[in-house]
């Protein structure tokens, strides 16, 4: 439940291994993840519609290897809770639980522009 990470920025991340900008984007969720170790921020990996070892096997070839959760949505409901088009589909919540950006396809989420949106989204 995301109201468990209340106080936090949350970067929630809809992704498959079969889709190609979301594969590339990977890499970056977690630079950016380690870059904003120790503040209250988290990212939520939500793998669609992929059984464990198909994940298991996709993310044991990136590097950086992910050390953010990554959730498994076997049957798509989150999907469908959270309205997601089409992959990648990114939401950046605040610390409140409050959807403050929606992004639909593949970013750098280390860009220095999307680490200065969630540094402002932390000291609000």
């Amino acid at each position: 439940k995301l109201g468990a990470y209340k106080g936090k920025v949350v970067l929630v991340n809809f992704w498959a291994s079969w889709c190609p900008p979301c594969r590339r984007e990977m890499p970056s969720l977690e630079r950016l993840y380690q870059k904003l170790q120790g503040e209250p921020f988290l990212v939520l990996a939500v793998n669609q519609n992929e059984r464990f070892d198909q994940v298991f096997a996709f993310t044991g070839e990136l590097e950086p290897a992910p050390t953010y959760p990554i959730l498994l949505d076997e049957q798509g409901k989150a999907l469908a809770k959270w309205r997601v088009k089409g992959l990648p589909t990114s939401f950046i919540v605040d610390p409140q639980g409050r959807i403050a950006y929606r992004a639909l396809g593949g970013r750098e989420f280390d860009h220095p522009e999307i680490e200065a949106t969630i540094r402002r989204l932390i000291q609000e």
